[in-house]
């Protein structure tokens, strides 16, 4: 069809890389808006599993299209600076009940166990315990949980389901821990 409108081959051509670079760029933005994004992390609260100036990519359709799940890792709009993306670790959804005894986490009745967080947690922070996760929130924690601002404070919460930005599939920076996060 183009042939047919635009007689110079030169012309011709260069309208068609006009239109390939202009559809590659429209797919970019749309697979950014509703499928990935790339977040910074910022400070030590996921550490071991994520570090100080990691780079991550969101899985923007896993939230989009489902529920986030105990053991996620998600990220979401700090509340007292919307620009800035905190991340953390799901650890109660709708329904659960989370209580802090004796320096750890109880969830549902059983001890919170994790691979990465063997100390004693210091700070139950300034909510009251135990705490029912409420329909379309989710209750999320650090996995360095004495360097952590999460759910255990009212500043953030529970976090609700549709504040989520989206799920934490890989790290891209730095390269040499390039790979899937759990």
């Amino acid at each position: 069809m183009l042939k047919k409108r635009i007689s110079n081959p030169v012309v011709r051509g260069l309208v068609e890389w006009a239109i390939a670079i202009g559809l590659a760029f429209l797919l970019f933005f749309v697979l950014r808006m509703y499928v990935f994004r790339v977040a910074h992390v910022s400070g030590e609260s996921m550490h071991p599993t994520l570090h100080d100036g990691d780079r991550v990519i969101l899985n923007r359709a896993a939230i989009v299209f489902g529920e986030p799940q105990v053991g996620d890792i998600v990220a979401y709009p700090y509340p007292g600076n919307p620009s800035e993306y905190h991340i953390k670790r799901v650890i109660g959804v709708y329904g659960d009940v989370v209580d802090f005894v004796n320096g750890g986490f109880i969830v549902n009745g059983t001890p919170l166990e994790d691979d990465f967080s063997h100390e004693v947690v210091w700070s139950m922070g300034n909510v009251y315990f135990p705490l029912t996760v409420e329909e379309g929130r989710v209750f999320v924690l650090g996995d360095n949980r004495n360097a952590s601002k999460d759910s255990r404070y009212s500043t953030v919460g529970t976090v609700a389901n549709d504040d989520i930005i989206g799920r934490v599939l890989v790290r891209i920076w730095p390269f040499d821990s390039l790979g899937q996060v759990e």
